[in-house]
């Protein structure tokens, strides 16, 4: 039973952490433009145009 406990007080830590670092992640504006990474890969590059 007292894995039991140990197991949920390391879930719960754990889950703080994700939540800590999603936070964070909104903070600095990771999440701000989600429409232009999906169309970039239809781009073609202009570095190896060159050749």
């Amino acid at each position: 039973m007292n894995i039991l406990y140990f197991l949920i007080g390391c879930s719960v830590v754990m889950a703080l952490i994700f939540l800590a670092a999603f936070v964070w992640s909104l903070r600095n504006g990771q999440h701000d433009d989600v429409v232009t990474p999906g169309i970039r890969v239809l781009f073609d590059d202009e570095e190896g145009k060159d050749e």
